[in-house]
């Protein structure tokens, strides 16, 4: 195990606080390393009470159902899960007596010194972009693994103990808050958008949670970002390193979109035709291009005609992740599209951007913070009617209402999908982007996607 490792086990004992996957994947790798561990986890269900029995049953002192705060208080660093809002009583705790926090992914990179990464944040399309650098580095034959808030804790990626040549990092705002040492060999910044205001006092703190993933940057550090994206650009202007530009519009970058000819550009000559990439929206050609980019500068060995090949056949083989503009499939002429991690307003404008059929948008879920009215062009544009539920119903009707259809639900979505079927004609769309979370009615952003295939796709009972 690495000395950062140790070091940080030296303190006293370590208190992790969350029991997800990422909480118990880094008690297990600080308890490979010598730390003496305490993990909890506020909640009561059935998958929290498992974990916390495996990690008894494995000599971890683990409990489910509440936090010791006096133990908590004691600890000599607290790890926390990025779930675990900053004013949860053992992060509060914690801070009130002095006691360091850090993230699962300081804690996992500290396993894994030297080993090179590419780091991705943003506001939209980290997933996709971690997803596809993953797949494209793999088409080049390099060893690669993701890991991060695209699924996979970092933690287990170290418990492996194998280095792979690769990692691909997806870093939410919340992951990058509480790493200190982030040093990316390539970083990533997709686009910066309103987001997560109901955890954020303001939007500056969101973004300067981005802004982390720059923190350690020098001369020789190499960053991709959005030319496209004038909050992006003005907020890195002044990182040190060099910058790789991508756009959808400027030829003049290092990776663009040539919309007159329909080809992706790299390093200034055509790589791919746009009918070639299997993914719906402009967006999506952004994300690809960042990818490319990332992958291109990342692998100088590979910045030939066969690494060209290579990256355009991997672009051609790449498909749409699940509840990420996956098209579900296509009923009586009427396509499905799931887009449930359309979690805020920019995404769920991006996503009805990208349509280019008359569009059913279910839109609504858990409130986070920002008018609707931010979209009401893109719904004007590209949406026959909204059908709004759950708990944001009655604020999507207000902010649209007045302006375009609107339908107002409460929390059956079996009925907003009995009504978006009944309103759709063959050509149309019906698209699940809800720019909301989904904890008022569902476990998660997944359940709620997984649940909008289920409905999309049953057969249909005739009357």
């Amino acid at each position: 195990m690495s000395d950062a490792l140790r070091a940080l086990s030296a303190r006293g004992e370590i208190a992790v606080i969350g029991l997800g996957a990422s909480g118990a994947a880094v008690a297990r790798l600080l308890a490979r390393a010598g730390a003496r561990v305490y993990a909890s986890d506020a909640g009561t269900g059935e998958g929290v009470a498992r974990t916390a029995e495996a990690l008894s049953a494995e000599g971890i002192v683990a409990e489910a159902g509440r936090h010791d705060l006096e133990r908590i208080a004691a600890s000599g660093c607290v790890v926390a899960s990025p779930g675990v809002p900053p004013t949860a009583p053992p992060l509060a705790t914690a801070r009130a007596h002095g006691v360091p926090i850090v993230s699962e992914i300081e804690v996992a990179l500290r396993a894994l010194p030297g080993v090179p990464y590419i780091g991705i944040t943003g506001t939209n399309g980290k997933t996709t972009v971690t997803a596809m650098i993953a797949h494209l580095l793999r088409a080049l034959g390099h060893e690669t693994v993701e890991a991060g808030n695209i699924g996979t804790p970092l933690s287990a990626v170290a418990l492996e103990g194998t280095r792979p040549a690769w990692v691909v990092i997806e870093l939410s705002s919340f992951q990058l808050h509480d790493t200190p040492s982030v040093a990316p060999t390539v970083a990533v910044l997709t686009n910066l958008a309103p987001d997560h205001l109901d955890r954020y006092a303001t939007l500056e703190e969101y973004y300067a949670d981005k802004d982390r993933l720059f923190a350690n940057a020098t001369g020789a550090s190499l960053r991709v970002v959005n030319a496209d994206d004038a909050e992006v650009m003005r907020r890195t202007a002044r990182v040190p390193g060099v910058a790789r530009r991508f756009s959808l519009s400027d030829a003049r970058c290092d990776a663009a979109y040539d919309a007159a000819h329909q080809q992706l550009v790299l390093a200034g000559a055509p790589l791919l035709e746009r009918h070639l990439l299997p993914l719906l929206g402009a967006h999506n050609v952004a994300n690809a291009l960042a990818a490319l980019l990332a992958v291109w500068n990342a692998c100088p060995g590979d910045q030939n005609a066969a690494g060209r090949a290579k990256l355009a056949a991997g672009l051609m083989s790449f498909h749409a992740i699940k509840h990420r503009l996956e098209p579900v499939g296509e009923v009586g002429g009427v396509l499905w599209v799931n887009d449930s991690k359309a979690t805020n307003i920019g995404a769920a404008k991006v996503a009805l951007e990208g349509m280019t059929r008359p569009t059913v948008l279910l839109l609504g879920g858990r409130h986070k913070g920002e008018r609707y009215t931010a979209m009401l062009d893109a719904v004007r544009a590209h949406a026959k009617v909204v059908l709004a539920y759950g708990e944001a119903a009655p604020l999507i009707e207000a902010d649209l209402g007045p302006h375009v259809p609107v339908e107002r639900f409460g929390s059956s979505f079996g009925q907003v999908i009995d009504r978006a079927r009944a309103l759709a004609v063959p050509g149309d769309v019906i698209l699940l982007a809800p720019a909301c979370s989904s904890y008022d009615m569902f476990k998660n952003y997944e359940d709620r996607g997984a649940t909008f295939r289920r409905l999309a796709l049953q057969p249909i009972v005739a009357p």
